[in-house]
């Protein structure tokens, strides 16, 4: 019967188109944004969606680092750091992330996902009677996180002040709230209009949670983010990033006052009884939040690299979503089955590496591709993605910008 019931479900995924495939392929240390597929008859393969933003999981520094806390420390970390012991590399790289966003604490998680999902878990069951706002467009994990306590909860338009200041007056000055939003979002590459969002909270008594991960590293002096970027940081009250994207590792963490932080490693569940990470992969994210820290020139690659590739896509008339303001590109295909189609065409006919993103990820009707340039890409193969992009969507009659666009005006 359990089978059964489960094989509908599936099934129901797949005619719906939301099911999802993997395609398997095999970075090539040296080499990035190239990679092997699983079928070795076809040549390396461009990598263009990837959240290793930077190449960083390929630097010399970070790799060596990585290294030489293997040979130094063995593979893992034998357990939580309450019950396996608090490495000392776990304590200097929370002091590196703590220093990044000028905040007094830090505390790193497994993932990223595990850091919003338990770090607001805890901060809806510390704080009594706290209403949660949360911006309609957040993460999995930031949802995760807050559906899993009985708190009232309350989600505004995306990145509508109006419709947040509306909420946020609603109640009592002395009612504890959690206003949570991204700087960037992902599907969309759109930022935030945080100084808007920091005034409001502060003005209704409400603690801010910024959610910076695909910002870190790309953003504001030092790689600080967006927050940091507008002057903005010391006045967001909780910091949450990742060291999976343009950190290029894994791990998330949070960063923010002593009592917050000490709140989140005292009581969230999430961080207490789950497994630290293992001393090489620590070494390696310390190694280049360090590096990031000090280099512009990575940054400035990937912002050169961005510009030149919305260039040759306009050009190309490829339908990059106008929504898109930072190194995330969103390329309208807007059908599932199409977007699954043209993917494949894309990586067996053009050596193009593209995951199509469909329902729920994004809304039915705006499947897409999300598109991103790094340091490592390129102007030959920036230019030949354009001429692949422009025959695939010819070739599927996927409407390009000066049709989609125009309809969409009209």
């Amino acid at each position: 019967m359990y089978q059964s019931l489960l094989r509908e479900q599936l099934e129901l995924l797949k005619s719906s188109n939301q099911y999802r495939t993997f395609t398997t392929l095999s970075r090539i240390c040296g080499q990035y944004p190239m990679a092997k597929l699983a079928d070795d008859r076809q040549g390396p393969v461009v990598v263009w969606c990837s959240n290793d933003y930077l190449g960083m999981s390929q630097h010399p520094a970070v790799c060596q680092a990585m290294h030489l806390a293997l040979d130094a420390y063995g593979a893992g970390s034998g357990g939580s750091r309450n019950i396996g012991g608090s490495h000392e590399l776990y304590a200097r790289l929370e002091n590196s992330l703590a220093d990044w966003h000028g905040k007094e604490a830090a505390l790193v998680f497994p993932t990223g996902f595990g850091s919003n999902d338990a770090t607001l878990q805890c901060l809806l069951r510390q704080i009594p009677d706290c209403v949660v706002v949360s911006d309609a467009l957040n993460h999995a994990s930031i949802v995760n996180g807050i559906r899993a306590t009985p708190n009232e909860r309350k989600v505004f338009g995306h990145n509508d002040v109006e419709h947040l200041e509306r909420i946020l007056s609603s109640y009592p000055l002395g009612q504890p709230k959690l206003v949570v939003f991204e700087s960037i979002y992902s599907m969309d590459g759109d930022i935030a209009p945080i100084a808007q969002i920091v005034e409001l909270a502060k003005r209704y008594n409400a603690l801010t949670y910024l959610d910076e991960v695909h910002a870190v590293g790309m953003y504001g002096p030092r790689g600080a983010g967006v927050a940091a970027q507008l002057g903005l940081a010391g006045q967001v009250d909780i910091i949450q990033g990742t060291m999976a994207k343009a950190i290029g590792v894994i791990g998330g963490y949070i960063a923010s006052s002593h009592v917050i932080v000490d709140a989140v490693r005292s009581f969230a569940t999430g961080f207490i009884f789950t497994t630290s990470l293992p001393p090489a992969i620590t070494a390696g994210c310390l190694a280049s939040v360090e590096h990031l820290k000090a280099s512009e020139a990575e940054r400035s690659r990937l912002h050169a690299g961005t510009a030149l590739l919305r260039e040759r896509l306009a050009q190309y008339d490829i339908p990059v979503m106008p929504c898109s303001h930072t190194h995330v590109l969103p390329v309208l295909v807007g059908e599932a089955e199409r977007c699954k189609a043209a993917a494949q065409r894309l990586l067996h006919t053009h050596g193009v590496y593209l995951q199509p993103i469909n329902y729920p990820s994004v809304p039915i009707g705006t499947e897409r591709f999300r598109v991103n340039a790094t340091p490592n890409h390129s102007r030959v193969q920036i230019e030949h993605l354009a001429i692949a992009l422009r025959e695939t969507f010819e070739h599927f009659a996927i409407p390009l910008a000066s049709a989609a666009f125009a309809t969409e005006v009209a």
